[in-house]
């Protein structure tokens, strides 16, 4: 038996893109003028956001080789440029997607044919960019900003268009630049703003302060972004394996399989589709990451209301809007199911279990004591601590 080519991808990412922009829903209608504010407003929102969080989550980007630094090592306030800002629309949004999973998942095929010598086909890799692709097409109307750090900012093509149209980008990519890319995907921020009658300024800028608290994160930590990716490659190596598995299993089984994980994501039980297919082994490591990801975005939520009324005048307003529409207010039979299908009720729950974590070590070690967790692998909580903690606090502070 011949060896398979080294560097098979399981996803033909490239037909993934083109899915997902076919089938992705058309953003909200609005004129040139219109829009051209809004990449405008977006790209100011990304550049004021900035200080305002390194103010108030008192931590400070490691500086990158060739940028001002202060004392220490630590880029100073005025040199920090914490991310590469992108404003985009829903096709390019699944684009850069796909290249933030075709990274995430370099080498996975690799190491299962290494095992078993089977080769990924054309026809795998196509069906898995129909799958991938219509997953991004229901979640492009749905995501309002993400900070990518795995992707190479100049890789994606997303700084080719010039100008003010969607797509443009807020600086272009060089040898000097930041590693994250911040994407902000500007036809769901317009039509948010508009379903909630929120002031559009004050809601720009509070997306940008949660997204630029993620960019915060990864540059205060550069060690992160690739504890996360080796996680989440031993965990992908295991799923994919588990899924070859079934692949070989008798149609009855691949049936009662599917039954058992799809009636699971709709009656809410675990944290999607692909947690049903995991092993012990692997739902231990996928533990790991939630907790890593529940603080995430926990931080990021507690830091872009604790910039005040004088930052964003109708915080309150917005916080109150924004948690009655994640908690479903409104929302037909479909949209529900489909929530809980794609595992976005359990990225909601991460939100809320890191925010009251990061608000109860606050109140026992103050906000110096909570940057603790930014300091290695080691002192990042688990999902017990989560859920406790008081136990992180006497791991880490004793």
């Amino acid at each position: 038996m011949t060896s398979p080519a080294v560097g098979t991808p399981l996803v033909d990412w490239s037909a993934a893109a083109q899915i997902a922009g076919r089938v992705a829903r058309p953003g909200p209608l609005a004129s040139r003028d219109e829009l051209a504010e809004l990449v405008a407003g977006l790209r100011t929102a990304a550049s004021d956001a900035v200080p305002h969080v390194l103010r108030v989550t008192r931590m400070a980007p490691v500086a990158l080789p060739g940028s001002a630094a202060a004392p220490g090592g630590v880029a100073s306030e005025e040199a920090a440029e914490l991310s590469q800002v992108f404003v985009v629309d829903r096709p390019r949004w699944a684009r850069a997607n796909t290249e933030v999973m075709a990274s995430l998942t370099d080498g996975v095929a690799d190491a299962l044919t290494g095992k078993d010598d089977k080769p990924v086909s054309a026809t795998t890799a196509l069906v898995g960019a129909a799958q991938v692709g219509a997953v991004l097409a229901a979640l492009s109307s749905r995501v309002l900003g993400q900070f990518d750090p795995y992707s190479a900012a100049g890789g994606s093509g997303l700084s080719a268009a010039g100008g003010s149209g969607l797509g443009a980008a807020g600086g272009g990519a060089d040898s000097a630049a930041p590693p994250g890319r911040l994407l902000l995907v500007a036809p769901n921020v317009l039509q948010l703003e508009r379903d909630l009658d929120l002031v559009p300024a004050d809601f720009r800028l509070w997306v940008c302060l949660h997204e630029q608290t993620h960019a915060l994160q990864f540059a205060a930590a550069p060690w992160l972004a690739g504890h996360l990716r080796a996680r989440a490659h031993d965990l992908l190596v295991g799923l994919s394996e588990s899924s070859r598995h079934l692949a070989d299993a008798r149609l009855r089984e691949k049936v009662a399989t599917a039954g058992r994980v799809v009636v699971r994501a709709v009656r809410g039980e675990g944290g999607g589709v692909a947690e049903g297919l995991l092993t012990p082994d692997q739902k231990a490591v996928l533990e790991e990451v939630s907790g890593v990801m529940a603080l995430l975005e926990g931080h990021a939520d507690v830091m872009m209301d604790a910039v005040g009324r004088r930052t964003v005048p109708t915080v309150r307003r917005i916080r109150a809007q924004f948690e009655a529409r994640r908690d479903g207010q409104g929302s037909s039979t479909l949209d529900s199911v489909l929530r809980r299908f794609l595992g976005m009720d359990a990225k909601l729950a991460q939100y809320r279990d890191g925010a009251a974590f990061v608000r109860a070590v606050e109140r026992q070690v103050g906000r110096d004591g909570l940057n603790a967790v930014w300091t290695s692998p080691g002192t990042l909580p688990s999902a017990r601590e989560i859920a406790e903690p008081g136990a992180w606090v006497r791991r880490v502070h004793g």
